[in-house]
């Protein structure tokens, strides 16, 4: 039975001592395989060869964007005293006019009409004047010789200045017909661009209703929505020049503000504010945007090459204390002469790389490029 006992003992050492015999070796090989020049460490991390900026503190302006519409320096929509029917609209939209081009014909024989019944009715009025003045005057003479009564002078008098006041009468109704028959050709107040024909021949012209739309060839608009609350922060007045950018046009343009309203508007508590624009002429109708720089605020600033766009996020790497690149993400904001303001991520006085075109590896080692060339490139 002890022999017997002794064996199993003997059996169990030689089980434990193989089993710890191959569990070394398997973490021997494991131990191997880590460091096998096939699998890099931190330590092999190829450097990283960019051109470093330090990041910014600087006091801007807290800019606002006010959003507008261009619109005319002169815009007239032209309508005719006349009922009658359009015969012809020679104005065609976007055709060139200047003061008094016809833009459009109506029908004359009503106003034809009207202004013979008034020259008939002014004939009539003279030949009635000839016969008072005539009654008057003999009546003068019959009342200083004693055969007239003071009564009948003075009634032949009155009628003598009804029938004056009924020659002024028909002759300003003559004036007032022949200038409606004149209406009868609708012409361009000033000198400018169709901008809408709003009839055909056939329709019918009435009083008050808009035929053609012109606008001035010249002398360009901004209208803007300003917030109640910038106004008096930002000091805007009649005569404040703002940068204004249109879309569709290539060069930045300067608007100089030429009207304010009094009151903010009670639905949307803005100011309305007009800008004249100088600069290139720009198509009415199109959107524009004013920047409008208010109190100066604290602000970082980068250089525009500093910031990577990765995963649809903004980065920027960094050089830590120990010559290691770093990525962190931040907020960027507006562009400006080749500096962007960061909003969120860093605090200014930082060390960045810029010129990057992908982020580096974390904790890749940072060196300066040898010469210009190799400035902003990645290995």
């Amino acid at each position: 039975m002890r022999k017997i006992e002794l064996r199993k003992i003997g059996r169990n050492i030689g089980f434990g001592f193989s089993l710890k015999v191959l569990l070394g070796a398997a973490a021997a090989a494991s131990l191997g395989a880590c460091s096998s020049p096939h699998s890099p460490s931190k330590k092999d991390l190829p450097p990283v060869s960019a051109a470093t900026a330090l990041v910014e503190r600087a006091s801007l302006p807290d800019r606002l964007t006010l959003y507008g519409t261009v619109t005319a320096d002169r815009t007239a929509a032209v309508s005719s005293r006349v009922m009658a029917n359009v015969v012809a609209v020679p104005a065609r939209v976007g055709q060139s006019v200047a003061a008094g081009d016809v833009l459009v014909e109506i029908d004359a024989e009503t106003t034809r009409g009207q202004e013979a019944q008034a020259r008939g009715a002014l004939a009539q009025a003279r030949a009635a004047l000839s016969l008072a003045e005539r009654n008057y005057e003999r009546y003068k003479a019959l009342a200083a010789s004693g055969s007239a009564s003071p009564l009948e002078l003075d009634m032949n008098r009155m009628q003598y200045e009804q029938a004056k006041g009924a020659v002024q009468q028909g002759e300003g109704a003559v004036d007032a017909a022949s200038s409606v028959a004149r209406e009868s050709r609708v012409t361009a107040p000033f000198a400018g661009r169709v901008a809408a024909r709003l009839v055909e021949a056939g329709d019918l012209a009435a009083p008050g209703r808009p035929l053609v739309t012109i606008e001035s060839a010249t002398g360009r608009r901004l209208v803007v929505q300003v917030p109640a609350g910038t106004v008096a922060a930002s000091g805007l007045l009649v005569g404040k020049k703002l940068a204004v950018r249109i879309d569709g046009a290539a060069a930045d343009l300067t608007g100089t503000v030429v009207e304010m309203s009094p009151g903010a508007d009670l639905a949307t508590h803005t100011y309305t504010a007009t800008l004249e624009l100088s600069g290139a002429p720009v198509a009415t109708g199109l959107t524009g945007r004013a920047t409008l720089d208010a109190a100066a605020r604290p602000s970082v600033l980068v250089p525009e090459s500093a910031v990577l766009a990765s995963g649809g996020v903004s980065l920027v790497a960094l050089k830590d204390g120990a010559g290691k690149a770093r990525t962190r993400v931040v907020t960027t904001g507006a562009s400006q002469g080749g500096k962007v303001e960061i909003l969120s991520g860093l605090s200014g006085g930082e060390t960045v790389l810029v010129g990057l075109t992908a982020p580096p590896a974390d904790g890749a080692p940072v060196s300066e490029p040898k010469d210009a060339e190799a400035k902003g490139t990645a290995r």
